[in-house]
């Protein structure tokens, strides 16, 4: 039987697994897709979120500022790791899409490899600028040595995170999303058990909070590498001498993807670095902001992820049409998820403040960005959005164009203009600067869409 014309030939290797995007309702796969991923990249950042609860909870401001400050550092290897994983993602779907099965095993094996390797170098070699980092985000005193120890003891269980992430991009590769979704939440579960345990039953305070961070990410580790052996042995016996060729393929998309994501932790570190000029209570109010937004907004920072399987597949399968009409369902599901978002955030306002004990500036801060600041989240969706179309459909450069100069032009000239108003002048300066490349990147896409559309007829 002939191959249908425009779709790739079917490999002849047993097992192939089918390309699940390239057919049925697109809305539903980024429902899926974007639902699950977001419950597993919420448990991520949920695990930050309970340990700054618990932590709030000892009453001590400079403990909250320290977790702040220590937070910036962690959301640069978090931006890492997820640029590795769209890398993966996006190479290994379009494998899956043109059903090359035993070649995307290869890349799998090889590239979660690499992002072991690359995390062991840079988790480990943080710790040995610790106090450099923490004295340029403008921690001083008391609340500098707090973060300084917290990371001391955090920064060496990266890999650990970064294997963990990378199966979990395998899994969404093939389409499980189920699966990779435990790998996180799994993480999550572990945190919120132990850390009243290790922080007050042990009382071992801020100390506490760092050891069950290890004991989470071992957790995700050993859901996500038992998922990906077991269920879908996604992975070959590693071979040394394809690592050079896979480095350089993965390297194509991971390593515009790396430079992208680091673009919005070097835009927050900035921002810190000029809240901080306010006292440690605006530093814990950018604390929890930092740590209740991508909570509640999980569903558009699980966009990328989400998205870029669905992108990679159809154009590995040559379904141009369902690229774009995937970029614009995946635009609704967005605009959609903000709003419900915000509406949940405007109404809980005060028990925010209320749990995590803010006053002064952190609680006006938090009022501010509950109120009104969190609509800014619907040009960051839109931008998220064109980064996936970037990343998966060969232009990932203009992902990191777009985000880097939100980071620098869109970032550094507001936010020191808006920090003359107080720390809300700085927040809503920042939304500013969203709003304009975000807007401008979305453009982009479609018009990338276009051209492949174009090319196909």
């Amino acid at each position: 039987m002939s191959a249908t014309p425009g779709r790739p030939k079917q490999a002849t290797s047993v097992g192939a697994t089918s390309a699940r995007f390239v057919s049925g309702s697109l809305l539903r796969h980024v429902i899926v897709m974007a639902s699950t991923g977001a419950v597993g990249l919420v448990a991520v950042f949920a695990v930050d979120l309970i340990n700054l609860f618990y932590i709030s909870r000892l009453g001590e401001r400079e403990i909250a500022a320290a977790v702040g400050f220590a937070g910036v550092v962690s959301f640069f290897h978090l931006s890492l790791c997820i640029g590795l994983m769209i890398g993966l993602t996006a190479i290994v779907s379009r494998k899956i899409g043109a059903q090359e099965r035993d070649e995307a095993r290869c890349i799998a094996t090889s590239g979660l490899v690499l992002m072991a390797a690359l995390t062991m170098i840079v988790g480990s070699g943080t710790a040995l600028f610790l106090g450099p980092i923490v004295q340029a985000l403008g921690a001083t005193g008391e609340t500098a040595r707090l973060a300084r120890g917290y990371l001391a003891i955090t920064v060496h269980s990266l890999p650990l995170m970064g294997i963990g992430m990378g199966c979990s991009a395998l899994l969404r590769a093939v389409g499980d999303a189920k699966r990779s979704m435990n790998v996180t939440l799994g993480a999550a579960v572990v945190t919120a058990v132990l850390d009243p345990v290790f922080i007050f039953g042990l009382d071992l305070g801020l100390t506490g909070a760092a050891m069950v961070v290890w004991l989470a990410r071992c957790m995700m580790v050993t859901v996500a590498l038992h998922s990906v052996l077991r269920h879908h042995r996604l992975l070959s016996r590693f071979n040394r001498s394809l690592l050079l060729p896979h480095t350089k393929l993965l390297a194509s998309v991971a390593g515009p993807a790396v430079l992208t994501n680091l673009a919005t932790p070097v835009a927050a570190a900035f921002v810190t670095h000029s809240i901080a000029s306010f006292g440690p209570s605006a530093t814990a109010g950018q604390a929890t902001i930092d740590r209740v937004t991508p909570v509640a907004f999980g569903l558009i920072y699980s966009l990328s992820g989400a998205v870029g399987p669905i992108l990679a597949q159809n154009l590995g399968a040559r379904e141009y049409g369902r690229v774009r009409q995937g970029l614009r369902t995946s635009l609704l599901f967005m605009v959609v998820a903000v709003a419900s978002a915000w509406l949940v955030l405007a109404l809980c306002q005060g028990l925010l403040v209320q749990a995590f004990s803010l006053e002064g500036p952190a609680a006006q801060m938090v009022h501010a960005f509950c109120s009104w600041l969190a609509a800014s989240f619907f040009f960051a969706g839109a931008l998220f959005v064109a980064n996936a179309a970037f990343n998966n459909l060969g232009r990932p450069l203009w992902s990191t164009g777009f985000n880097w100069a939100r980071a620098t032009v869109g970032t550094i000239p507001f936010v020191w203009w808006g920090a003359q108003y107080g720390p809300v002048g700085v927040l809503a300066s920042q939304a500013v600067g969203t709003a304009i490349f975000g807007i401008g990147a979305l453009w982009m896409a479609f018009r990338l869409t276009d051209q492949l559309s174009k090319r196909a007829a």
